[in-house]
C-alpha cells in the first residue's frame, strides 16, 4: 500500500529532499561554532592556569664623566730621513787611479784624502808652465831695457819716436806673455791639486765605484761625462721629510695664525722599531705650493744626529704640535662606536635612558681617545657594558672611573 502511495505521489517525495539537505547544513555549522567556542574557553582556562610572564631585565652598565686634561693638539705623519748634504765625487782630471784611502761605508772628516790620480803628467805640465814663465820674464826684462834705451836716445834727439813706439809695443807683448805664463802655472797647479780627491765635509762615504789601476775620465773644461768615484752624505744633522695633507696644513696654518710666538715648531720622532718618540727636531721648511697630483704639501724638519745613528733613507713617525696645551675631554677608545660615517658616544641621562651623542674625535693619548666636540664635561659616558645599551633603552648605571696611563703617553 505504501509502495502504491509513493508511486501515486512522486511530487511530494521530490519536494522533501532539499529541505532535508538544508537542515543538515545548518546542523554542521552549529557544530563547528560550538567546537570553536569550546576551544576558546579551553584556551582561556589554560592561560589562566599558567603563571605570569617575568618582567623584562634591565641591563647594567658602567658610566663615568669624561676625563679632562690639558693637552696640546698635534698631527702625525710618516716621514723619511735624508741627508742635508749629498754629493757625487767625480774626477776633475783624467789619468790612472793610483791610491784609495778609505773603506767602503767609512765615516770621513772634512779634508781627508780619499783618492789619488797619477800626478806625474800634471807635474810635467806645471814644470813646462814654470819654464815658459821664466822665458817670458827674460823677454820682458830685455824689452824693458830696450825701451829705456830708445826713450833716452829720443830725449837727445838721437833716436826717432817710431823706435820708441816699437820698443814699447815689444815690452807690452813681453809683459802679456809673462801674465799668460803665470796663468798657465795656476792652471797646472789646479790640475795637480785635483789629482788628490778629498772629502768636502764630514759624512759617510759609500761604496767605491772604481779600482786602483783604473783609467779615470775627468775634465774641468769639458762637458763630457766624468768618472763617478763614490758618493758622500752628511750625517749630523739630518733632515726628516714628510707630506702634509691640505686639511692638516690648514690646521697647522690657522693655529700658527691664532697663536703667534707660542709654538716652536718642534717635532718628535719615533723610528719604525721604537714605541716612544725619543728623537726631537725643529720644523724649518714648508713648501710654498701644494703638489697638484697628490694634494699634499712638502715639509721638512732638521734633527740632530750626534751619535750618527740615524741614516738617510730610514722611515719614521713624525709628530708635530700645532697648538699649545688646552683643556680636552678623554674617554676610553672602546666607548666610541661607529654609526655609518659618524662617531658616537653612548651616555646615560639621570632617569637611566641611553642617549647617543655624535662626537668629533682626536688622537689617542695615555690609552684614551680625545673627544674634541659633541660631549660635555658632565655627561655620563658608558664605559662598560656598552653592548647591552641600545639607544632610548633603560639601564641601571653604576659609577666607574677613567684613568690616564702616563706610561703610554710617550707611545700614543
Amino acid at each position: 500500500m505504501d509502495e502504491i502511495t509513493s508511486r501515486a505521489n512522486p511530487d511530494e517525495v521530490t519536494a522533501s529532499h532539499p529541505a532535508r539537505r538544508m537542515s543538515l547544513k545548518w546542523i554542521a555549522v552549529l557544530v563547528i561554532l560550538l567546537a570553536c567556542l569550546g576551544a576558546g574557553l579551553f584556551f582561556s582556562h589554560y592561560q589562566e592556569q599558567q603563571p605570569g610572564s617575568p618582567p623584562p631585565v634591565i641591563a647594567r652598565v658602567t658610566v663615568s664623566k669624561p676625563l679632562q686634561l690639558n693637552l696640546d693638539r698635534r698631527l702625525e705623519f710618516l716621514g723619511q730621513f735624508s741627508a742635508v748634504n749629498r754629493i757625487e765625487l767625480r774626477a776633475q782630471v783624467g789619468g790612472l787611479l793610483t791610491e784609495i784611502h778609505f773603506q767602503d761605508g767609512q765615516i770621513v772628516r772634512k779634508g781627508d784624502l780619499l783618492f789619488v790620480i797619477d800626478p806625474r803628467p800634471y807635474e810635467i805640465k806645471l814644470a813646462l808652465a814654470t819654464a815658459q814663465l821664466a822665458t817670458a820674464m827674460a823677454r820682458a826684462d830685455l824689452t824693458s831695457a830696450e825701451l829705456a834705451r830708445a826713450q833716452s836716445l829720443r830725449k837727445t834727439e838721437s833716436g826717432s819716436q817710431e823706435v820708441v813706439d816699437q820698443r814699447l809695443s815689444d815690452h807690452n807683448a813681453a809683459q802679456a806673455a809673462v801674465d799668460d805664463a803665470k796663468a798657465r802655472i795656476r792652471d797646472a797647479q789646479l790640475d795637480l791639486e785635483y789629482c788628490r780627491v778629498t772629502a768636502p765635509f764630514d759624512g759617510s762615504i759609500g761604496a767605491r765605484q772604481v779600482s786602483i789601476g783604473g783609467l779615470i775620465a775627468g775634465s774641468r773644461a769639458s762637458a763630457s761625462p766624468t768618472t763617478l768615484l763614490a758618493t758622500l752624505v752628511s750625517l749630523d744633522p739630518v733632515y726628516v721629510d714628510f707630506d702634509m695633507s691640505e686639511s692638516d696644513y690648514l690646521i697647522f696654518a690657522r693655529e700658527h695664525e691664532h697663536n703667534p710666538g707660542q709654538l716652536h715648531d718642534k717635532v718628535t720622532i719615533a723610528l719604525s722599531d721604537e714605541a716612544t718618540f725619543s728623537h726631537e727636531g725643529v720644523l724649518d721648511f714648508v713648501d710654498n705650493a701644494l703638489d697638484r697630483s697628490s694634494g699634499t704639501l712638502h715639509a721638512r724638519a732638521t734633527v740632530p744626529n750626534r751619535d750618527l745613528f740615524l741614516a738617510p733613507g730610514q722611515f719614521a713617525r713624525v709628530r708635530l704640535a700645532v697648538s699649545p696645551p688646552s683643556p680636552v675631554l678623554m674617554v676610553p677608545d672602546a666607548a666610541v662606536t661607529l654609526d655609518q660615517s659618524q662617531q658616537l658616544v653612548m651616555t646615560v641621562t639621570p632617569d637611566g635612558t641611553v642617549t647617543p651623542k655624535i662626537v668629533e674625535i682626536g688622537d689617542i693619548r695615555g690609552g684614551l681617545r680625545i673627544v674634541r666636540s659633541g660631549l660635555q664635561p658632565d655627561d655620563r659616558v658608558i664605559i662598560g657594558g656598552l653592548i647591552h645599551a641600545a639607544p632610548a633603552s633603560k639601564v641601571l648605571a653604576e659609577e666607574g672611573s677613567i684613568k690616564y696611563d702616563s706610561t703610554l703617553a710617550g707611545q700614543d
